[in-house]
């Protein structure tokens, strides 16, 4: 019987140069695509992002509110695969409860909470018209 995948040795390849380089650091982001996306949370943001568009599209909105609405979504997404990596490396390291553990995967809920504030008010203002 084989042990599971996270217990499977593994070796560390040293980086290729070059367009190589690239190509591998490509092939990482979509690996952390592909496990951010097994995330509840990030796909809720995704269907948010996909009903601010609706809603743009539906009120007609400049130019630029799209612009900074993609920034925004961008952003939160960036921040979740962050917090998400922290959960990740705090269970890791922390499997028994801690306050430390608690407090980082904490500090990180609380970066994605106030950049999906932030959003949220962008959407606000501009639905209002205020912007």
């Amino acid at each position: 019987m084989s042990a599971p995948e996270s217990e499977t040795p593994r070796t560390v390849v040293p980086p290729r140069g070059g367009l190589m380089h690239v190509v591998d650091a490509a092939g990482y982001s979509l690996h952390g695509l592909r496990r951010l996306w097994a995330e509840t949370a990030a796909r809720l943001e995704i269907l948010g992002a996909f009903v601010v568009a609706l809603a743009f599209l539906w009120r007609g909105v400049e130019p630029w509110h799209w612009l900074i609405a993609g920034v925004l979504a961008g952003l939160v997404l960036a921040v979740e695969a962050i917090n998400t990596a922290i959960e990740v490396l705090t269970d890791r390291v922390s499997p028994e409860w801690s306050q430390m553990a608690k407090d980082a995967k904490d500090l990180g809920s609380l970066a994605v909470g106030l950049m999906l504030v932030v959003f949220a008010g962008f959407f606000a203002t501009v639905m209002t018209g205020l912007l």
